[in-house]
């Protein structure tokens, strides 16, 4: 197994940008939150909602205490809403099991609402400081490509949790350090369509460019077309009842050019907790 580690830990220490929750004294709460808001979404988009998130609801009880409804009008524009409902799930039950302190322990992390693998590693990593291994989309392409010489990862397993604690060093700091460093070149250097192999800092150990590049397919997902999906319709009823909740239920897009998908769409929020319908009336949830 080469040494990733110290190029990695000398490049982040040097390039490593400027985040808030990479900030000293940024908050667990903090933590979980941006580690909520980032999936499946671009940095530039959280960081305005997470400021705003965090000094609306500076603690899990500040949130707790208020309607699921709020958490989801909050949410805003950052789509995936239920991940709003889950982390105000997730702020109840910290309130309640914990004393309004995000724990530290990774499976009372897992016990919460929403949070799976990588959230629960995250928070214990660069909240508490604590050594395990954290795996997102980046961490894997770039252990795909340095390690096993693959052009993009397969699909998620655990082995991906026991291929990142392979290159972690045993001091608890430089181990989150090299999980921090390894997702960072991965969003900014060691990208999914146009690396920069010229500046990165393990280009002489990568199996992948060693061996040429070789094309080793790709077992990702591509994602549906947004425009015109059953999400593009569910996020226009979210976005009328964030605007005017409740509304009569005749009123909600009235205008959507499709009757039957905006009814499944409305559905579909029901089913999943994002929106309640009672006497002829659509709100969001109490």
């Amino acid at each position: 197994m080469p040494d990733l580690a110290t190029p990695l830990i000398a490049w982040y220490r040097e390039n490593a940008r400027d985040l808030p929750w990479r900030r000293p004294g940024f908050s667990p709460w903090g933590t979980l939150v941006s580690e909520f808001m980032l999936q499946q979404t671009p940095v530039n988009r959280v960081i305005p909602h997470l400021e705003a998130w965090l000094e609306r609801w500076p603690r899990p009880a500040d949130l707790a205490d208020e309607p699921p409804a709020e958490a989801v009008r909050q949410w805003a524009n950052l789509g995936y809403p239920r991940r709003a409902l889950w982390l105000h799930r997730a702020a109840t039950e910290i309130r309640d099991r914990h004393d309004g302190e995000v724990p530290r322990d990774v499976d009372a992390l897992l016990a919460l609402t929403g949070i799976g693998d990588y959230t629960s590693r995250a928070v214990a990593v660069f909240a508490y400081g604590d050594r395990h291994p954290v795996v997102d989309t980046n961490t894997r392409r770039v252990l795909a490509r340095a390690i096993d010489g693959a052009a993009q990862p397969g699909p998620p397993s655990k082995g991906d949790l026991a291929a990142m604690a392979a290159i972690l060093p045993e001091d608890d700091a430089e181990a989150a350090v090299v999980n921090a460093a390894t997702m960072e070149l991965g969003a900014v250097v060691c990208t999914a369509r146009t690396p920069r192999c010229a500046i990165c800092p393990i280009a002489r150990l990568c199996a992948w460019r060693l061996a040429d590049y070789p094309d080793t397919g790709d077992a990702r997902r591509t994602q549906a077309k947004y425009e015109g999906s059953d999400r593009q319709a569910r996020g226009a009823v979210m976005k009328a009842l964030r605007d005017a909740s409740p509304l009569p239920l005749a009123d909600v897009i009235a205008e959507w050019p499709d009757t039957r998908q905006r009814d499944r769409a409305i559905d579909s929020l029901i089913a999943d907790g994002l929106a309640e319908a009672a006497d002829g009336m659509l709100r969001l949830p109490g």
